[in-house]
């Protein structure tokens, strides 16, 4: 595509997502689908675009007040993913000025909100938190997250997995801490590749294969994966059980619970059994209240966790969504403990980094809920051989939760509490 061309395919794209009408993945998807001439590199340099936009887009922002020509134009120049002399094709003698320019700027020139390119009550959220550690969390989520990998247990082991992948050209590593996790350098296409096809290899975050580990659901067991969404715990969860007993996918998507079949089908598993519910409170579910041995509740949450994939979340979460968030899986938690039977696992888990929803919602309902005895996570993680189980426990908190976050873990943002139903 010509430089013009394809500059001004960044420029409507930019505009495109930045209304936040809706995710940023589904608009770039449904713009490739409406334009199906464009070409693999086309596509990457398009998507690379936006989100570079999305990332620093406080930064990107205020350098374009210096600029001419649209804002979408600006900030699509400022992320423009590839070759400069091929961008500089594409510009006027004004704007080569003003890039240069651009990119004279010296870091002490940034204020803390150009470096950092979040809202100001998210940063003051995590700064709470994490406290000195602060900028490094920060810079951490300005990086595009690494691609992990989920073995199947079923169908093959970690090192065989690797060697299959080196073979191919592939650049793989072991995860840290998952038993089941393999690290991939760069973004290869996985399509062709032939574990991939035959269900031996899932993409998964490492910090997501985690919270399946925890569940620990054993053979033969009634387990519930209550919010189950596409299924990448699900299908981590029925190979940990050894494709024996019954394990539920709940969720209230449809939708979403299509997008597993195929997966399904590609992993072998055949004692997952998916389930469309109403709600929180749908009959299906009270008819197994007090049967099940395990449920895992991966909340709806806020996302803030995943913001090395999903920049654009902190632009469309606010405080308001992050309370009606909290209340929520409040709600969902309560309902999903009604599931279990005496002596049985409930894990509550989300992919945000904000205690609203992880600290805050477990010990409301834990003061709700005193037939529940809370389990402190560290042991439970080293029990399963984890290792160094205890530095993905906030210590803080007496290592009750795991507490994953992208620049100590090199993860994506995770809580987990467990609780056991007392007798």
């Amino acid at each position: 595509m010509h430089p013009k061309a394809l500059l001004d395919e960044c420029t409507a794209l930019v505009e495109a997502v930045f209304r936040f009408d809706h995710p940023a993945d589904a608009v770039v998807a449904r713009h490739f689908r409406e334009n199906k001439s464009l070409g693999p590199r086309e596509r990457g340099t398009l998507s690379d675009t936006v989100y570079a936009a999305l990332r620093e887009r406080l930064k990107f922002e205020w350098l374009a007040r210096s600029g001419s020509g649209s804002k979408w134009r600006r900030l699509a120049i400022l992320g423009f993913s590839g070759d400069r002399d091929f961008l500089k094709s594409a510009l006027s003698e004004p704007e080569k000025v003003w890039l240069d320019a651009c990119a004279k700027v010296r870091e002490d020139e940034w204020l803390a909100p150009h470096r950092h390119n979040l809202p100001e009550w998210l940063a003051g959220a995590l700064r709470e938190q994490v406290g000195d550690e602060f900028d490094a969390l920060a810079a951490c989520l300005l990086q595009p997250a690494p691609l992990d990998l989920r073995i199947n247990i079923l169908k093959t082991k970690r090192d065989d997995a690797l060697a299959a992948l080196r073979a191919a050209g592939l650049k793989a590593t072991a995860t840290a801490h998952s038993p089941w996790g393999v690290r991939l350098e760069g973004k290869p296409s996985l399509a062709r590749l032939p574990a991939f096809a035959n269900g031996e290899l899932e993409v998964q975050d490492e910090g997501s294969q985690l919270l399946a580990l925890l569940l620990d659901a054993k053979r033969g067991e009634m387990v519930v994966d209550f919010c189950a969404g596409a299924g990448g715990k699900t299908l981590a969860i029925g190979a940990t059980m050894r494709n024996t007993g019954r394990l539920y996918a709940f969720d209230t998507s449809a939708h979403r619970l299509d997008a597993l079949k195929p997966r399904l089908a590609r992993s072998g598993l055949s004692n997952v059994h998916p389930v469309a519910i109403a709600h929180e409170r749908d009959e299906r579910i009270k008819r197994l209240a007090g049967k099940i041995d395990r449920v895992l509740v991966d909340a709806p949450c806020s996302g803030l966790g995943t913001l090395r994939r999903s920049p654009d979340l902190k632009w469309r979460q606010t405080p308001q969504t992050v309370a009606a968030q909290a209340a929520l899986q409040r709600a969902i938690l309560e309902s999903a403990a009604r599931l279990l039977k005496p002596g049985g696992r409930l894990v509550y888990a989300t992919c945000s980094l904000l205690r609203e929803e992880n600290e805050d919602v477990v010990e409301t309902f834990s003061a709700a809920q005193p037939g529940f005895e809370s389990e402190a996570v560290a042991p439970l993680l080293q029990a399963l051989k984890v290792p160094d189980a205890q530095s993905l426990c906030g210590a803080h908190e007496g290592e009750r939760f795991l507490r994953l976050w992208p620049h100590r873990h090199l993860t994506d943002g995770f809580f987990a509490a467990v609780w056991r139903k007392k007798a």
